[in-house]
């Protein structure tokens, strides 16, 4: 086994280096969506259907410009966030470049789908990319307010435990930035600063994901802040393995508790959404 230098990269585990065992609290399958139909209408009129079973989400794309509809059948995994907020992620089958997570607000029938791409090499980007886009649930009554982009976790140091060897902590440093460090584990020792995204889909509730420069993968999580004292999050790892050729795939869960909260001088807060 190669010893890691935090200092080169080089020597860091790939993706898969994280198991055994880093999905130990990951939360249990739900099925409280089978037997339905979801169809999600984005605001350019893109249509987004899926069908679920107790395990298999039947899917298909129809983009407003009237470009190619795809379709799929492919197996999901789901969990409940809070009451009628559900977090489903995918790995198409047919495009085993992309992953898929949607978290699904039936109480207010707003959803919000990210979608991750690994990507050809290119200076100045990450190896995968991620959007984010808020829907609607067709058919359903649209109430509260819809995702957004948030800055509420800037400030917040937070000790996630990912299962009883794998913990992390993770500083919130702004609308695009956070600091990580391994506290126990294979990657102890190693941190980093890596782009990140945080939309609010409840209040107290979050998507929060990033996106490494050192090793090529992604994560999507979904994190109820709302108990600083017990936070729990859901969440996928996405990206290339050790060859840099297979795309790997995994969830899992985390228990975090808030460490402190950073307060800036009023005048030297970090950047905003419309500055960064």
């Amino acid at each position: 086994m190669t010893t890691m230098n935090p200092s080169d990269t080089s020597t860091w585990l790939p993706l898969e280096g994280l198991a055994p065992g880093f999905d130990a609290y990951r939360a249990p399958h739900s099925t409280a969506l089978s037997g339905r139909t979801v169809d999600l209408v984005q605001p350019d009129g893109t249509r987004i259907s899926h069908r679920f079973t107790d395990h298999q989400v039947a899917w298909e794309y129809r983009p407003a410009d009237g470009t190619t509809t795809t379709a799929s059948e492919d197996d999901y995994d789901a969990v409940v966030v809070d009451e009628g907020l559900l977090y489903v992620q995918f790995h198409p089958h047919q495009h085993l470049e992309k992953a898929v997570s949607l978290v699904i607000d039936m109480r207010h029938g707003r959803a919000l789908s990210a979608l991750a791409e690994i990507a050809e090499p290119e200076a100045g980007h990450t190896r995968v990319r991620q959007t984010f886009t808020p829907s609607e649930i067709e058919g359903a009554e649209v109430t509260g307010e819809a995702p957004h982009p948030s800055a509420a976790l800037i400030g917040r140091r937070v000790e996630w435990v990912y299962s009883p060897q794998h913990a992390y902590e993770h500083i919130y440093l702004s609308p695009h930035w956070y600091s990580w460090q391994c506290l126990a584990g294979p990657e102890r020792g190693l941190a980093d600063t890596d782009e990140a995204s945080v939309w609010e889909v409840r209040p107290g509730i979050y998507v929060f994901a990033w996106r490494e420069k050192v090793i090529p993968c992604a994560s999507v999580t979904v994190a109820d802040h709302r108990d600083a004292r017990a936070i729990r999050s859901h969440g996928v790892l996405f990206g290339l393995d050790e060859t840099g050729e297979v795309p790997t795939h995994f969830t899992f869960g985390a228990h975090g508790r808030l460490l402190s909260m950073t307060q800036h001088t009023p005048e030297l807060e970090p950047a905003t959404f419309d500055e960064a």
